[in-house]
């Protein structure tokens, strides 16, 4: 009898495929509404994955975006014409800013980048074929507090739609409370969880009261939620059930 500590001993995290569809999901929602998509991310493993998979998902919209754009041309009619509300804010993915406002995320992300004789062979394929799956060019790294505070102050008061990816994962901490403070209030933006709330934790009461039109606690204050509140397993850096049974069985003797 083997006795094994766990945290996903009893679940099955969703497959790729699956939770990069939710990804794109609730991204394409906030393209509509004109707001940002808030996630609260962990330094090492789930910010990786999450930037990986974005990058996936633009280059594919990237490449469907050519091929619309091709179209219309050959149609002879204007992207206004075709896609009235682009005159009032152009929806589009090719150009959505990722931002990632963590310094130690940064640094953890370049270690990443640093190690690619150690990924594998789907990630190889992209290097190879001039692709960055942590390095893109939509995506902007925030390093300094003063450019942080005017980033928050610049998305709360503008309707262009971003990504921002900040810890803390819990949201008890971090750059993620300032863009929480500025936004929670607006139903236009949306938080993206991607890993486990602590009970206890402001994440955990967001996720808990938020669908409800609640509220939570920051700094002390009070802050009404009225942005969207989604949460999308598998994202965890810890095993699942499936896979911690994989660890032992391919043990050898």
């Amino acid at each position: 009898m083997l006795v094994l500590e766990s945290t996903y001993g009893d679940r099955l995290h969703e497959e790729r495929s699956t939770r990069q569809a939710g990804l794109e999901d609730v991204i394409d929602k906030a393209l509509a509404d004109h707001g940002t998509v808030l996630i609260p991310a962990f330094s090492i493993g789930r910010t990786q994955e999450l930037l990986y998979e974005i990058e996936n998902i633009l280059h594919r919209k990237a490449l469907l975006s050519k091929d619309s754009d091709s179209e219309g041309r050959a149609a002879g009619s204007p992207a206004s014409e075709q896609y009235p509300e682009s005159r009032v804010l152009p929806i589009n993915w090719p150009q959505l800013p990722i931002i990632l406002d963590s310094p130690l995320v940064s640094r953890f992300t370049k270690v990443y980048q640093e190690l690619d004789e150690f990924w594998d062979a789907e990630a190889t394929e992209r290097l190879d074929n001039c692709r960055l799956p942590l390095c893109f060019d939509q995506l902007i790294t925030i390093d300094s507090h003063a450019k942080h505070l005017k980033t928050v102050n610049y998305l709360a008061s503008t309707g262009r739609p971003d990504i921002v990816i900040a810890g803390s994962g819990m949201c008890s901490g971090g750059r993620i409370v300032n863009y929480l403070k500025a936004m929670l209030g607006d139903s236009r933006h949306n938080v993206l969880f991607v890993g486990y709330q602590a009970k206890g934790t402001p994440g955990a009461t967001i996720q808990a009261h938020g669908p409800k039109a609640g509220y939570v606690e920051l700094d002390s204050k009070r802050f009404a939620i009225s942005a969207g509140v989604t949460t999308l397993g598998g994202y965890s850096a810890h095993a699942d059930q499936q896979g911690l049974v994989d660890f032992v069985t391919g043990m050898s003797e």
